[in-house]
């Protein structure tokens, strides 16, 4: 494995694509993903390690803290998060700096991907999907210059009592909304959602996609379904759909990306 190792959790790319972007600007990293249990959970070989994933519901997906438990990390390792939303950073950084402690975190934005709340462009500050881009592709270098530096952060990520609250409510809000899910007439049972879905929550029964309530809204099947054949009601048929340019459904479903 390589000497630097980023654990990341991406619902529909920009986690992905800041993390490989990172990992180019570090002289290259293994990205271990983190949808499911990840693959490699020790990295005690590891120098630099690093988590990069995105706000759901005022903090961190909660498999994301779940599955950190489980990771095995170098006391003398050089440890960073990188948190991504697109308005505020709520307390996902500092729950996982009660898990693994951070020697450098940030919280950054980027494009909404959960448009039954938000339009995607609806974030701070607002940008098209191409500016908003570029300035991740900017954040990640300059991310990359701090931990190529070994900068440590002054002080831990803070903690805020009302995102922890929202968060703690997140899994319940996202079945509610799960059940709301509709697959239209046309779906033709290609069965993407399926393979995305993070906790294995979709199916494909006599041609049409089938989804549950087991869901943590990452949205990747709506995203990226070819024939956008999933919605969350009216306001999601009528919004513009969104996910990373650069990052494909078949990448996200990968467990181990090596950027040299």
């Amino acid at each position: 494995m390589n000497k630097n190792r980023i654990y990341c959790f991406s619902g529909t790319g920009n986690c992905l694509d800041l993390a490989k972007n990172i990992a180019r600007h570090i002289g290259g990293a293994d990205i271990v993903m983190m949808r499911s249990a990840p693959v490699d959970t020790d990295a005690r070989d590891a120098r630099c390690v690093g988590f990069v994933f995105p706000c759901y519901g005022g903090g961190a997906p909660e498999d994301v803290l779940r599955f950190a438990k489980t990771i095995q990390v170098s006391p003398d390792a050089y440890t960073f998060g990188i948190s991504q939303s697109s308005s505020y950073a709520g307390t996902g950084l500092a729950a996982l700096n009660d898990v693994i402690p951070l020697r450098y975190w940030r919280a950054v934005t980027h494009q909404c991907s959960c448009i039954w709340l938000f339009p995607h462009t609806l974030m701070i500050p607002p940008l098209s999907p191409e500016k908003a881009q570029k300035r991740s592709e900017k954040l990640a270098r300059e991310i990359a210059q701090d931990v190529l530096a070994r900068r440590l952060s002054p002080k831990a990520p803070p903690k805020n009592a009302l995102n922890a609250a929202e968060n703690k409510a997140w899994p319940l809000i996202a079945k509610k909304k799960a059940a709301a899910f509709k697959v239209s007439a046309s779906c033709i049972g290609c069965g993407q959602c399926a393979r995305l879905c993070p906790r294995g929550n979709i199916r494909v029964e006599y041609g049409r996609a089938v989804i549950g309530r087991d869901c943590i809204q990452c949205l990747g099947c709506l995203q990226y379904c070819p024939q956008k054949a999933i919605s969350l009601g009216k306001i999601t048929d009528k919004r513009e759909h969104y996910h990373n340019p650069n990052v494909s459904a078949e990448e996200l479903c990968e467990k181990i990306i090596s950027i040299s």
